[in-house]
């Protein structure tokens, strides 16, 4: 598959998912728990397409999979999630 229609490809379904979660946030009457379920979901079929689309995990070496790029995303992606929630939940203990 051509490198630009690859990314294309890549873009159009991030935004897809992007909206199918405000969607599921704002349009409809499930409980927070199936609502936060569905979203990491979404989160994660994301992340995976990122990896394939645009960080070219399948070129390379008989297209193996890179692993130092999986492991820097990893980490990268660790590191904000746990920072963010961190954050968010050390900001509002002192706002109660």
């Amino acid at each position: 598959m051509n490198t630009i229609v690859k990314h294309t490809v890549g873009f159009i379904a991030s935004i897809v998912l992007t909206l199918l979660a405000v969607f599921v946030t704002l349009y409809t009457n499930m409980t927070f728990q199936a609502k936060t379920t569905i979203i990491f979901g979404f989160a994660f079929i994301q992340a995976a397409l990122q990896l394939l689309m645009f960080m070219h995990l399948t070129e390379g070496k008989d297209g193996r999979l890179q692993s130092f790029k999986v492991i820097f995303a990893i980490i990268i992606t660790l590191a904000i999630v746990i920072g963010t929630y961190w954050v968010m939940q050390g900001g509002h203990s002192h706002h109660l």
